[in-house]
């Protein structure tokens, strides 16, 4: 398990006074897929437009480009705007195989201003049952303190 202190306060150095939506995933996705060898495939998945997410940074392979909120468990992540900790991702009705070598997946709503749902981070691995509570509330924890302040596009 990373030491998540260390990964938030390396990630605050690394992303302060950043609020480019894209530059704060592409550098998350790095620090975050180089903190832990239980993670195989680290990316963002934005929303692009309603009810669908489009690939943004990521760390490993080629990730699926394009996932309705209605599909996977991006999607489901997206919809809920809960964070999904699937231990066996064959046993997930609907999964989206991108990879085959995924068994286990934890994917996080990513919130900006006001709670506006920017996009998701999946977080896959090649292990079965690899992510813990604790790893969903902690990368929640970065993943908010990073993105809150993020005034969108608009």
């Amino acid at each position: 398990m990373p030491d998540y202190t260390d990964l938030s306060a390396r990630i605050r150095a690394l992303t302060h006074g950043e609020t480019d939506e894209v530059a704060l995933m592409a550098t998350l996705a790095c620090e975050i897929h180089h903190s832990d060898d239980r993670f195989d495939w680290t990316g963002f998945y934005r929303v692009t437009q309603p009810e669908l997410l489009k690939i943004g940074p990521y760390q490993g392979g080629h990730g699926c480009l394009v996932i309705p909120f209605s599909r996977g468990v991006c999607g489901a992540a997206a919809r809920a705007r809960e964070a999904q900790l699937v231990p066996d991702v064959d046993a997930f009705p609907g999964h989206i195989a991108c990879a085959s070598s995924t068994r286990s997946e934890l994917v996080l709503p990513v919130f900006g201003l006001g709670k506006r749902l920017i996009g998701v981070l999946d977080i896959d691995s090649n292990q079965p049952d690899a992510f813990t509570g604790q790893d969903a509330a902690e990368l929640q924890r970065i993943l908010d303190d990073t993105f809150a302040n993020t005034p969108g596009r608009d």
